[in-house]
């Protein structure tokens, strides 16, 4: 059998860099060598070397994240070279980075999500801004920069000093920050595997071990930082309702392959959080521990991916 030409794109430049380098090396290692000639390359230093492979190339797997890695950039490029990716395409990968367009989307499907409200940097003093939240959304409230994944630059306020400090770190990250209002509740995930047949995995809970007002960068990436709990404990109907939700938010953007979406349920109803288009690969990952829940080893789901990806569009 005439084995798959694959390029794992791993690394890049963001600040989820070392993400990506260990969801590649997961990958690498877990590739079936009988079915698979993968080739590595890091965004960050080889697109010319891609480039010039490209016509050789099968189909691309890119284990990235964040800026230049989720957010359409290298999505258009493979687009522009003619090889496959895994994962969604350009429009789907903007916009579910950009968190006030994807929420827009949303809103407008009638999927459930928390009051929010938008500032830029620049835009008057940080004061200024937090008091508009304040006076609009109230406290506590979370603040996020607009389109970075993985929790990076995120803060829980529940006074206006530390409103405030949310606001400047967001805005180390992006020219726009994010705020919504606290939901407190439990915490969810749920994977979507599929193009046009979908698949809704097994919800995750996620709880963060003492120290975590949240689900923070070092409660995702460190072992022990956190408990995630599958299967969890959701009966029969709340476990309908949050696939379906999830199901609801992939064909929403436009996804293809794969998502992950987050939810909180607070006051007895789920509310969306945010879409991750490519999901980690680590071996904290949340994504491997539904797809081991639902039955598909690793291996296997890097296959099923694969295939996704090769379907005709």
């Amino acid at each position: 059998m005439k084995k798959i030409k694959l390029a794992l794109l791993s690394g890049g430049a963001s600040t989820e860099r070392e993400v990506s380098l260990a969801s590649g090396r997961e990958v690498l290692a877990s590739l079936d060598p009988l079915r698979y000639e993968a080739r590595s390359y890091d965004p960050a230093t080889d697109l010319a070397a891609l480039a010039r492979d490209a016509p050789e190339l099968d189909v691309a797997f890119p284990a990235l994240h964040g800026f230049l890695g989720e957010d359409g950039a290298i999505q258009g490029f493979l687009a522009s070279l003619r090889v496959p990716c895994v994962g969604s395409g350009v429009f789907a990968s903007a916009l579910a980075m950009d968190k006030r367009a994807s929420k827009g989307v949303y809103r407008l499907r009638g999927l459930p999500v928390a009051a929010d409200a938008y500032v830029s940097k620049g835009e008057g003093t940080v004061q200024e801004a937090a008091r508009m939240i304040a006076r609009e959304l109230g406290l506590p409230v979370v603040i996020k920069p607009l389109d970075q994944g993985s929790s990076v630059g995120m803060a829980l306020a529940r006074v206006p000093d530390e409103l405030e400090a949310g606001l400047e770190l967001a805005w180390r990250h992006g020219e726009v920050a994010m705020a919504e209002r606290y939901l407190s509740g439990r915490e969810y995930t749920v994977a979507v595997l599929g193009n046009r047949d979908l698949t809704a995995l097994p919800p995750i809970e996620i709880t963060p071990g003492p120290g975590h007002a949240f689900f923070d960068y070092s409660a995702k990436y460190q072992e022990g930082e956190c408990r995630e709990i599958c299967p969890c404990d959701l009966g029969p109907e709340e476990d309908r309702e949050i696939r379906r939700l999830a199901v609801l938010a992939h064909r929403a953007l436009g996804c293809r392959g794969l998502s992950r979406t987050d939810f909180i349920l607070s006051g007895g109803a789920f509310h969306l959080l945010e879409t991750n288009t490519l999901p980690g690969l680590t071996p904290q990952s949340l994504l491997p521990k539904a797809a081991a829940a639902h039955g598909l080893t690793f291996p296997k789901l890097l296959d099923l991916l694969i295939d996704l990806a090769l379907e005709p569009r």
